[in-house]
């Protein structure tokens, strides 16, 4: 394990440390550590690594183990196997796109710090009644976008949310304009041209101008 003292951290925290978190996926292990220095060379320490690709779990490996300022996650968790896995390789956080009754026994047993998805009132209601106080609105647009934040933070006001899905540099700022929206998450970070051909600086850039969105 490479949790170091960052294993600490509550959900709450660590959206607050950005206000977007970078949505990875690595498709050659070399990029892993170089985009992760990018990113928080440009304010972005946040950093949700996904298991989209097989090369998920080592990236994680890496960034843990040679980019110590970043706060590194897993994303995309939908087996419970999983959890134990990106814990045991540095993750100190983890997203799923959804929540069911099986992740939620392995988040609690494993110890790893749970963001879940949600899309609807009653997943919203369901992930409360399971303890959860931070969530993820996803795919954010499909569910309805801001509006659905507005409605839903009347009934449930002490519900956190970080919406992932649609989500740009032009249009992150309606989100963040939001009483429950702590942070967004997206994936215009990390552009696969920009990460096939080692543009880092590029990768600072955007990470320079998503650092500066106001929250």
């Amino acid at each position: 394990m490479h949790t170091g003292n960052k294993a600490h951290l509550a959900v709450l925290d660590i959206m607050r440390a950005s206000p977007v978190i970078p949505v990875i996926v690595i498709d050659a292990p070399e990029q892993a550590v170089p985009l992760a220095r990018a990113l928080v060379a440009g304010g972005i320490r946040v950093l949700e690594v996904t298991l989209r690709s097989p090369h998920g779990l080592g990236a994680i490996r890496a960034i843990a183990e040679q980019v110590p300022e970043a706060i590194v996650g897993v994303g995309t968790l939908t087996e419970t196997a999983q959890f134990d896995a990106a814990r045991d390789a540095g993750a100190v956080f983890g997203v799923s796109p959804g929540l069911t009754r099986a992740l939620i026994d392995a988040a609690w047993s494993s110890g790893l710090p749970l963001l879940p998805g949600v899309m609807t009132p009653s997943e919203v209601m369901a992930a409360h009644e399971a303890g959860f106080r931070q969530l993820k609105l996803f795919p954010a647009l499909p569910a309805g976008g801001v509006a659905m934040l507005k409605a839903i933070a009347g009934p449930l006001p002490e519900i956190h949310f970080c919406p992932t899905g649609g989500i740009t540099q032009d249009n992150a700022p309606d989100f963040l304009a939001c009483d429950n929206v702590v942070c967004v998450g997206g994936s215009w970070l990390t552009p696969k041209d920009a990460l096939r051909a080692g543009d880092w600086a590029r990768i600072t850039e955007l990470a320079r101008a998503a650092s500066g969105l106001a929250r």
